[in-house]
């Protein structure tokens, strides 16, 4: 009897990890072919089908997963989002801000993630931006990012009020605007994708922005606090 009830016992037991690890890489093989298909034939040119098609899924997979054309857009943007490395961008940016004393270091910190990110999300920002103007469901997502954007600025301004490294004169509210400014896929787009400069010169040139916006010139002007200058050459 005993032998019956822990063979009864050893069967309920579970071990969910596969079934994980498949959704996992379902996950990731939608998302890639997403993102392939979107970049090949825009928002209006991709449907679910053809997505679960090349990610060898079915499409009642993938609207359970992101629900639907829409949802993979998002999807897209939060994974880009991240940056890439192994660590969010966003827990990399906040562990920064606690271990560096200098503002002058912190803005150049932020000049360099604004570049990785932005080489990653500006895509998919520019594909919402376009479908937007015909689509509601893109309209309402791109409303979102948006907000969402500035309010990730209005944190960064208000810790640069509080430690108390804002020029006189410049309020929260108006740092959150040029950090907004800076973070936009209308910058980048301007500068990177159009003018074609490096990600390197780009980070400079948003690290220069920021420092000469928002701190004291004595700050700017510290040895080795002073942000270097964007080449002239890409």
């Amino acid at each position: 009897m005993e032998r019956i009830v822990a063979d009864v016992k050893g069967k309920r037991r579970y071990n969910s990890s596969g079934r994980q690890e498949q959704a996992r890489r379902n996950r990731d093989a939608i998302l890639q072919a997403a993102e392939r298909q979107l970049n090949e034939c825009g928002y209006a040119g991709t449907t679910v089908a053809a997505v679960a098609g090349e990610a060898g899924v079915s499409v009642e997979t993938v609207y359970k997963a992101f629900g639907g054309k829409a949802g993979l857009v998002r999807a897209l943007y939060e994974r880009n989002l991240a940056g890439a490395g192994t660590v969010s961008a966003y827990e990399r940016s906040d562990a920064m801000r606690e271990r560096e004393s200098e503002p002058a270091a912190v803005l150049r910190e932020w000049g360099l993630l604004t570049a990785e990110v932005g080489s990653m999300v500006t895509p998919i920002r520019l594909l919402m931006r376009a479908a937007a103007v015909n689509d509601q469901e893109m309209a309402a997502l791109l409303k979102d990012i948006e907000s969402d954007r500035l309010k990730r600025m209005r944190h960064h301004a208000r810790y640069l009020k509080d430690r108390g490294y804002l020029r006189d004169g410049i309020s929260a509210a108006e740092a959150a605007d040029i950090l907004w400014v800076c973070s936009s896929a209308e910058l980048y787009e301007l500068l990177v994708l159009k003018r074609g400069w490096s990600l390197p010169r780009f980070a400079r040139y948003i690290t220069s922005y920021m420092a000469a916006s928002l701190l004291p010139v004595t700050v700017q002007d510290k040895p080795g606090g002073r942000p270097a200058q964007p080449e002239e050459t890409t």
